[in-house]
């Protein structure tokens, strides 16, 4: 692109320069014709004029008379037809112009300048023609042009093609290096350019997504690793008690063999469970939505199953969110089902609203042990495992939290835990969602 570019650019300067010098090679022209036609016109009127008229260089001259005989030319023009060409106007006793119907030798087309010259007897016409310039009157500067387009044009090409590789160099170190980056080495990085221009930015963009490709995969490897060691004591026991059942038939109690392969079947459906909702959530945030009564769904999630401890459910009236209802129940269960495991003997969930910004609030208070201020972000870490008696192995799966708290980002919201507000000892999980 950039060599035709400077090759219109170059060619029409060249154009513009061969114009000039044409119109000034006729300019010239006719100055000197107009110098030979005046001295036979003021020869004229002197009275001087012979019938030859003009030196041995050439010239193109005649003098014709009012009849439109010819009396007078230069040798080249002599037993030439008369020019035909317009006389000049009355205000004026010169003309100058063009023709190509003109008998003269050197030439198809000519420039003429008339004179008209009165005698006060009679009337004459003194012509003088030269062949008018061609296309290219200095074939030497036409040449140089050519040239120099030529030379201009490859001259661009070579700087332009030598900019844009040294711009696009890093971009190329870029490329490959990503070439070389697998799933086995994520830790390796893009070299980034000294200059902060837009390849620079681009580096820092993609270093900065590799750092989170990174954490990502990390965290995958981690959850695969932790799912396996969920999933592998279940099993375990499944496989026990089948093994136990099939080593002595007759002395296996059968039902009770039975009750523990189903508890430790419900275990791992719970996880199974929990790992289907965590992937749901991570995968697809685009869940349908709609108006939901935090309250009314409160209610409905204690009623719904027989709990531990004595759960009380406080709210003025009506909180209602804009969000998914099958999300926000499972909020709520995992949030109540927690707190019941880790309650002495009661839990207690509050629901209110906050004005500005207009926000609902559920607080789901246990009276337990409560959890050590530096274990508070952990709860929410996939399959966290905190200090004695506030373990999952009471009977969660250790996704609970984590995706109480991705429901909750999810609806723009959020979820702590902090300390209760009376200061007795237990956990106060706080949901914030907009209204």
């Amino acid at each position: 692109m950039a060599v035709l570019v400077a090759l219109v650019l170059f060619t029409a300067m060249s154009l513009l320069v061969l114009a000039g010098g044409r119109e000034q090679a006729n300019t010239e022209a006719v100055q000197d014709i107009s110098q030979e036609g005046r001295r036979v016109a003021v020869a004229i009127n002197n009275g001087t004029l012979g019938p030859e008229i003009g030196g041995s260089g050439g010239e193109l001259l005649q003098v014709v008379d009012e009849q439109g005989r010819v009396v007078a030319a230069s040798p080249r023009m002599r037993g030439r037809a008369p020019v035909r060409f317009p006389p000049p106007v009355p205000t004026d006793d010169r003309r100058e112009g063009s023709s190509c119907d003109v008998d003269a030798p050197g030439g198809s087309c000519f420039l003429i300048v008339e004179y008209r010259v009165d005698t006060g007897t009679s009337t004459r016409y003194v012509f003088a023609l030269t062949p008018e310039p061609g296309l290219l009157p200095q074939p030497k500067l036409a040449l140089l042009l050519l040239l120099g387009t030529l030379a201009g044009t490859l001259l661009v090409g070579y700087g332009t093609w030598r900019s844009v590789g040294r711009t696009l160099r890093p971009v190329d170190e870029i490329r490959r290096e990503l070439d070389e980056i697998t799933a086995t080495d994520l830790e390796r990085r893009v070299p980034e350019p000294s200059r902060l221009d837009e390849v620079g930015r681009l580096a820092r963009s993609i270093n900065a997504t590799l750092d989170r490709l990174e954490r990502a995969v990390a965290r995958q490897r981690a959850f695969v690793v932790d799912v396996s060691h969920e999933l592998r004591s279940p099993l375990a026991a499944l496989r026990m008690e089948l093994e136990l059942a099939l080593s002595d038939p007759d002395d296996t109690d059968l039902p009770e063999a039975l009750r523990a392969i189903l508890a430790n079947t419900d275990r791992l459906t719970a996880v199974v469970d929990d790992m289907r909702a965590l992937t749901r959530l991570t995968a697809d945030r685009n869940f349908p939505r709609e108006e939901v009564d935090l309250t009314e769904l409160a209610d409905e999630e204690v009623l719904r199953r027989p709990l531990r401890t004595q759960v009380t459910v406080l709210a003025e009236g009506a909180v209602t969110v804009n969000g998914g209802r099958r999300e926000l129940a499972r909020l709520l269960t995992n949030l109540i089902d927690n707190a019941d495991r880790h309650a002495a003997s009661e839990v207690t969930v509050i629901l209110g609203t906050e004005e500005n910004p207009p926000t609902a609030v559920v607080e789901v208070i246990d009276d337990g042990t409560g959890v050590a201020p530096e274990d508070r972000e952990r709860v929410f870490e996939r399959f966290a495992r905190l200090a004695e008696g506030r373990h999952r192995d009471a009977g969660g799966t250790g996704l609970g939290l984590a995706i109480s708290r991705d429901i909750a980002e999810a609806h723009d919201g959020s979820l702590v835990l902090t300390d209760r507000l009376d200061g007795s000892p237990g956990a106060r999980f706080v949901l914030r969602l907009p209204r």
